[in-house]
């Protein structure tokens, strides 16, 4: 029972690895394939991590597998967001089909505003 629940665990994140794959080699823009990768490749890497941790049947190894799952939960999502927040102060521009623009406001809030002396 327990390598039947670890096998798929090792499955399902296999898939949404490879799903995160296809989506960053499909979607239009940077921010749209940040989205995939980070996600899907998360999620994914996260849920093998926990099929190894299970089917390791080794505590060192379980405990090293949660180890980087952690890891890999804090800083992905924090690198995407800087990477995709530095794309966009860069001018990278949106796809042209997008719907909503979050951080057009939140940058303009930041940058400093021009004194009237100018």
């Amino acid at each position: 029972m327990i390598d039947w629940l670890a096998y798929t665990l090792i499955g399902v994140g296999v898939l949404f690895d490879i799903f995160g794959c296809i989506g960053l080699v499909r979607f239009p823009d940077v921010y749209n394939r940040l989205q995939a990768s980070t996600k899907c490749v998360t999620l994914g890497t996260i849920l093998l991590l926990f099929g190894v941790a299970i089917a390791g049947r080794s505590g060192a190894m379980a405990a090293k597998a949660i180890v980087c799952a952690v890891f890999i939960m804090i800083t992905s999502p924090t690198a995407a967001h800087a990477i995709a927040k530095g794309a966009y102060a860069s001018g990278v521009t949106l796809w042209e089909h997008s719907v909503v623009d979050k951080y057009g406001p939140d940058l303009a809030l930041e940058k400093p505003q021009p004194s009237p002396q100018d």
